[in-house]
């Protein structure tokens, strides 16, 4: 790119408007993730995850081979890593089967005009190793409160690497009541009868208005 100073002309002040606007657009991507609501941190959400392992390097190649399905998200839509914490829908009155179509589950129906697609694509997401017993912990940035929490769990069979997931997929697990506002939340999770890669499915009813959160986290039972 040649360092020389434009001539003053016309196109002088277009450019300085281009290159403002520019700086607009990549700071687009961080306004709902300023505006904050919440979602799983441990074990970390599929986007979530992403943008932890990568938020700051994601444009590198070496993501392809090291964490393709991240690899493959980043490719798809980058506001799903940058709004890892906006993964909802509004308006559900609790029917969520109803409101979320198997297959969609992990991108809460294609909220967001379809900006989460890619969470649902089966394949090998990076797993957090867990045993039968373990805690879902939960970042409530907007302090929003809970009406409640669900969490299920993939049933054995299920292969996450190949298959969509669907609400017969899952086993509720764990189920708790509301919660006042606070930014950290544990829920703790009994199961049995696991092993391998599984799919952690939690829906977090936000105590502030109907807004519910879909969201999928990777796990290895050992």
């Amino acid at each position: 790119m040649s360092s020389a100073v434009p001539a003053l002309s016309a196109r002088g002040p277009l450019r300085v408007l281009a290159l403002l606007s520019a700086a607009l657009l990549f700071l687009i991507p961080w306004a709902d993730t300023a505006a904050a609501h919440g979602s799983v941190i441990d074990p970390p959400s599929r986007n979530y995850g992403c943008w932890e392992r990568w938020g700051d390097d994601f444009q590198n190649p070496a993501m392809a081979q090291q964490d393709p399905m991240c690899w493959e998200a980043w490719q798809d839509d980058t506001n799903a890593m940058w709004n890892w914490n906006s993964l909802f829908r509004e308006n559900v009155g609790g029917d969520h089967r109803g409101a979320i179509p198997d297959g969609q589950l992990c991108s809460a129906g294609l909220t967001a005009d379809g900006r989460y697609a890619s969470m649902d694509t089966p394949g090998a997401w990076q797993t957090t190793d867990v045993t039968d017993d373990f805690t879902v912990v939960f970042q409530d940035q907007a302090h929003h409160g809970t009406d409640y929490f669900q969490v299920y769990v993939s049933k054995q069979g299920y292969d996450p690497k190949t298959q969509p997931l669907g609400w017969d997929d899952l086993e509720l697990v764990a189920e708790t009541g509301s919660m006042p506002p606070g930014e950290i939340n544990n829920i703790e999770v009994s199961t049995s009868g696991r092993s391998g890669h599984h799919v952690v499915f939690t829906i977090w009813q936000a105590a502030h208005l109907d807004q519910s959160y879909y969201i999928c986290s990777d796990v290895n039972f050992g």
